[in-house]
């Protein structure tokens, strides 16, 4: 879908994102706790095995049917990203989009590994979503050592969704006014303020504090984590070099939620967890401020044909 979105816009590319963001959270918003509802044990429930069948039925009747409905790239269709109208016939390979902007080039794969930003926007991104599958994972234990109740945290959690919600848009709409890399920065760093706050949250409005924060900063940054890979890389081998960006990432992802219990054991907190974590957060922020936009490659001179003799 990422593939699909970064390929029909360019101009508008962060927006159309951070839409496709919001759309998908709407639907988990409503499907978590109507599933919740289902599978608890109480009279007149379906039940487990009832609902994932009928979950798994209805994806495998509404799969093909929304799958028909994808168009991959605007060039199959004769048409260009954002709308544009066709160039003029004398525009030439290097002419600009309508609005004046530089035609994009497309790197491959194996061009864009051997980018300082390929690796530095690979990091950034993972070190900044350590802290997102350590506070899913620990959050609610967390606030039960503090002497709240699973449902304190559960509104804490659905306050810092709707705000990541809300601020998909907001960071669609800043990516595509400003630099991506230092919105990047920005929202990442937010991010980071709110897990310092849950570091010393004591009463529930600090915790909400922490929520409005971390919401504000993991909502902001997630369309732009996709879009500056697409601005930076071009659109030819966009899923490949986006699968391989995830690879470290996931390695980091896989070490977060282990780390924070491991700290909790040794410490009898999570205080020292989520500081080094929020410290990494903002290492993360420095990676994506330090990607620049790699250099374009030189226009390969034209061959001269050999005069027939």
């Amino acid at each position: 879908l990422m593939t699909m979105l970064n390929k029909w816009f360019t101009r508008r590319r962060s927006s159309a994102i951070g839409w496709a963001n919001v759309i998908s959270r709407f639907g988990a918003l409503v499907m978590i706790p109507a599933i919740a509802w289902a599978v608890a044990d109480a009279a007149g429930r379906p039940g487990w095995e009832t609902t994932a069948l009928v979950v798994g039925i209805a994806i495998i009747v509404l799969a093909f049917p929304l799958a028909s409905l994808i168009r991959n790239d605007p060039a199959e269709y004769g048409e260009l990203p954002d709308g544009e109208p066709p160039r003029p016939a004398g525009g030439g390979a290097g002419s600009g989009s309508a609005q004046g902007q530089p035609r994009q080039q497309d790197m491959t794969a194996a061009e864009a590994l051997r980018t300082p930003a390929f690796w530095l926007i690979a990091f950034g991104h993972g070190l900044t979503s350590m802290v997102i599958l350590a506070i899913m994972t620990h959050l609610g234990l967390l606030m039960v050592d503090k002497g709240y109740t699973g449902q304190d945290s559960g509104w804490v959690i659905t306050v810092y969704l709707a705000l990541a919600m809300g601020f998909q848009l907001v960071g669609g709409y800043a990516g595509d006014r400003m630099s991506k890399r230092v919105g990047l920065a920005f929202f990442t760093a937010l991010q980071a303020g709110g897990v310092l706050v849950l570091v010393v949250a004591e009463t529930l409005p600090m915790f909400y504090l922490f929520a409005v924060l971390f919401g504000m900063g993991f909502g902001g940054r997630n369309p732009l984590t996709v879009a500056i890979r697409a601005d930076y890389f071009g659109t030819g081998s966009f899923g490949k070099i986006l699968g391989f960006s995830t690879v470290p990432m996931n390695l980091l992802l896989l070490i977060a939620s282990p780390f924070a219990g491991q700290m909790y054991d040794w410490y009898g907190n999570y205080d020292m967890a989520f500081l080094i974590l929020a410290g990494l957060n903002l290492v993360g922020a420095g990676c994506f401020l330090a990607a620049s936009r790699p250099r374009p490659r030189s226009p390969q001179p034209a061959q001269v044909a050999a005069p027939i003799k």
